[in-house]
């Protein structure tokens, strides 16, 4: 009897950790597809058996600990989630964030590496500065514009050949913190809301990227891929899909500029960072639109909200 492939998560605890974990265990997590599959296999009983950290149990920057973790537990894959997030706070807090997701990532990769896992590490699409006037490809090359997109750069190439990093862009689920819900409560409330319309990008939901990751464990490809939903958008075009859903009118959402913001963000962040997911699409196949990825997430708050 084959035995179940040991998978470590670190991040476990976020809204892509929480997902992924329910997936590998055979759950269907809220804000799921019925149907996107991007390998054609449902999740087998006792597939996978998954070691969930989250900080509280594992500190990436403490390279000892890492070592000594992945050499206790042995798996044959780390889906590296862990991550310093906040883009703003970054900025007045480079050396926490480089610790995080540059040398924390490094030390992962050691570590597999010499115990020979398999390391799956997320990355950004705020690795690139927004300049090139269309979607990024794998190999474009990164000028990140902020401190946490110089950081997860610095991830990037502290990462072996061998490791498989995922760029993904724009996450959000049904579980967590992220701009949806704010939208979503803002609907419902009754107010309206402002959002920038010189900000393009590609939404990536939760639990479709969860899923994907699961392929990406199954597969291991190595090198670098573009992990997002179908279709480009931005901030207002999310804003107002988010109030047709929930049946607010046309003038729900009002497009603003960057410039308009108060006050202004202390991150740069780029103005056109879409990924272009045509690697992926052609080994494995296309993610849900994003309009169908938002829609779920819209609707199983409400779910949750009501459990």
């Amino acid at each position: 009897m084959t035995r179940p492939v040991r998978v470590l998560v670190t991040g476990a605890g976020g809204q892509v950790g929480v997902d992924l974990v329910d997936i590998l265990s055979g759950a269907s997590p809220l804000g799921a597809s019925a149907t996107f599959s991007p390998d054609g296999r449902a999740i087998e009983q006792d597939e996978f058996e998954v070691l969930a950290l989250t900080h509280r149990d594992l500190d990436i920057t403490d390279r000892d600990r890492v070592g000594a973790a992945l050499h206790a537990t042995r798996p044959d894959v780390v889906i590296h989630l862990a991550a310093y997030t906040a883009v703003d706070r970054a900025e007045t807090d480079a050396e926490t964030c480089f610790a995080v997701n540059a040398a924390g990532t490094g030390n992962l990769s050691d570590a597999a590496h010499d115990t020979g896992a398999h390391l799956i590490a997320v990355s950004t699409d705020y690795v690139f500065d927004g300049m090139k006037g269309a979607s990024y490809v794998e190999e474009d090359v990164t000028n990140p514009l902020s401190v946490y997109g110089a950081s997860k750069r610095d991830g990037e190439l502290l990462c072996r050949s061998e490791d498989t990093i995922v760029r993904t862009s724009w996450v959000m689920g049904v579980r967590g913190k992220n701009v949806v819900h704010i939208i979503a409560d803002r609907a419902a409330s009754g107010e309206s809301v402002r959002f920038v319309n010189d900000q393009t990008g590609t939404v990536t939901v939760a639990s479709d990227l969860a899923r994907s990751l699961v392929t990406v464990a199954r597969t291991r490809p190595g090198g670098v891929w573009h992990v997002a939903n179908t279709g480009t958008t931005t901030w207002y075009d999310i804003a107002a899909f988010v109030g047709r859903t929930l049946g607010r009118g046309d003038n729900f959402a009002t497009a603003i500029a960057t410039s308009d913001l108060s006050p202004a963000p202390l991150a740069h962040r780029p103005e056109r960072s879409d990924l272009d997911t045509t690697k992926w699409r052609t080994h494995f196949g296309a993610m849900p639109e994003w309009t169908d990825g938002v829609e779920r997430l819209v609707r199983d708050r409400l779910l949750r909200a009501t459990s």
